[in-house]
């Protein structure tokens, strides 16, 4: 027998090998009834959008339609959020900060206006009592007067009112997070773009995804990312806080991100597409179990993005569109995780 032919033979025997190995991923899933399920509502996911699900490592699920892609960069407006509690978190694994350190041991001005004593944790709850409007398009565009986000965060504390003490009513805003933002530049005596990029974004090689504004940068509600982007995030918080093998985020951080810091009782404002969940840190609680640990938690955004991670199936999946968050579409994105939880089964007893 010839080498040539030996040579043949082995690299033959190894694309089979791989092939076998391949086929099995593949085959568990049947997806056809959610590419039924995503034709029965393009209209209401606006036309533009891309849907992805991740399992076992791996993409096993991609549609997109319209032009948009999974490289398409796009902003993603609250989920921000999670993205600015992941990078606090990173700071107090790093002992750059504590967690229950109060506001006013880095912003001082909160003293003067009876602030002071708010914590990180609260601020990362929506739990710190200061006055807010609910997030609208109007919102954002208000923002446009403030050239630094020390700027914005210095009116939080000068022009708002406390409401209530911190830590007993929760109202969703961009207060805490972007309060939570300007102390991770003063610890780190950088911008917070900077500082977001070596801490999370670069070692999550989420090289599309970015918070730099011509005006005041913004923590809450300000990133543009991709979908293939905020999967490698998500991916990350799927595997306990690891990415390629290196530890981003300790267990226990990831595990504190999921521990609801509310109750039903606290809740006084909360967007329409997240009514009836508890929250965590930077997230939504959307489903728990019998002893009220979460077992499925996302954080939606107003231009319509929904990430998800189903902690029981072991699945993460991001609805990423160009569209309005409407209260009719929570509806939608409800029924595709039904269809979705068909095919991957849970695992939590």
């Amino acid at each position: 027998m010839s080498l040539n032919f030996k040579l043949f033979c082995v690299n033959v025997s190894l694309l089979i090998l791989s092939l076998l190995n391949f086929q099995p991923v593949r085959a568990q899933y049947n997806f056809t009834e959610l590419d039924q399920k995503i034709e029965s509502v393009k209209k209401e996911l606006g036309g533009e959008f891309a849907i992805l699900i991740y399992h076992n490592r791996q993409v096993v699920y991609n549609k997109s339609t319209g032009g948009f892609t999974p490289k398409t960069q796009a902003p993603v407006a609250s989920c921000s959020k999670w993205l600015t509690a992941a990078l606090i978190l990173v700071l107090a694994d790093e002992g750059k900060l504590s967690l229950d350190d109060r506001i006013s041991k880095y912003l001082p001005l909160y003293n003067k206006y009876s602030k002071g004593y708010i914590t990180i944790r609260q601020c990362l709850s929506h739990l710190t009592g200061i006055e807010s409007e609910p997030i609208r398009l109007a919102t954002l565009l208000k923002r446009a007067r403030f050239n630094s986000l020390e700027e914005e965060v210095t009116a939080f504390a000068t022009e708002k009112n406390i409401v209530s003490n911190p830590g007993l009513e929760f109202r969703y805003s961009n207060i805490g997070l972007n309060i939570a933002g300007r102390i991770a530049e003063i610890v780190s005596r950088k911008g917070f773009e900077q500082v977001m990029q070596e801490k999370l974004l670069r070692p999550l090689q989420m090289r599309n995804t970015s918070f730099s504004s011509l005006n005041a940068v913004n923590p809450s509600g300000g990133a543009v990312s991709t979908p293939n982007d905020y999967m490698n995030f998500l991916g990350m918080l799927l595997s306990k806080g690891m990415y390629n093998g290196k530890r981003i985020l300790s267990e226990s951080a990831v595990t504190l991100m999921h521990t609801a810091q509310t109750t039903a009782p606290m809740i006084k404002y909360a967007p329409k597409v997240a009514e009836g969940f508890n929250y965590g840190m930077g997230e939504w609680i959307q489903e728990t179990d019998e002893n009220g640990n979460a077992t499925v938690v996302s954080c939606p955004g107003l231009f319509g993005t929904w990430p998800l991670l189903d902690l029981c199936r072991g699945y993460a999946s991001i609805v990423f569109v160009k569209s309005m968050l409407t209260e009719e579409k929570r509806a939608v994105y409800m029924d595709l995780k039904k269809v979705i939880d068909r095919q991957i089964v849970a695992n939590c007893k």
